[in-house]
């Protein structure tokens, strides 16, 4: 599927759970900037991209690329929005110190 991208406010950066040895994620959610229904959209990174959010904080406006992912298990199915890039769309003189 080809990547996607939508811009919004951080809502929410939780903290990382560590699944196994091998396996860690992270979520975080974005605000959709619609005028009459803005939608809370939960996003995750994983393994090495949860570091993508270390220069992220609630409240600031990004771009997040992402990819749709859907899987099937135990007969229900299930989707992912994987973040593998999360930039700031703030100016610098914008935000406060």
């Amino acid at each position: 599927m080809a990547d996607l991208t939508i811009k919004g406010a951080v809502k929410l950066i939780s903290e990382v759970k560590v699944i196994s040895d091998k396996f860690k994620v992270r979520e975080f959610v974005v605000t959709t900037p619609d005028d009459k229904y803005p939608q809370d959209l939960i996003f995750s990174t994983v393994n090495d991209k949860i570091s993508i959010l270390d220069s992220i904080g609630v409240g600031q406006e990004v771009e997040v690329s992402f990819n749709l992912r859907g899987r099937e298990f135990n007969g229900r199915y299930y989707n992912t929005l994987d973040a593998w890039k999360v930039q700031s769309t703030t100016q610098q003189d914008d935000i406060p110190f």
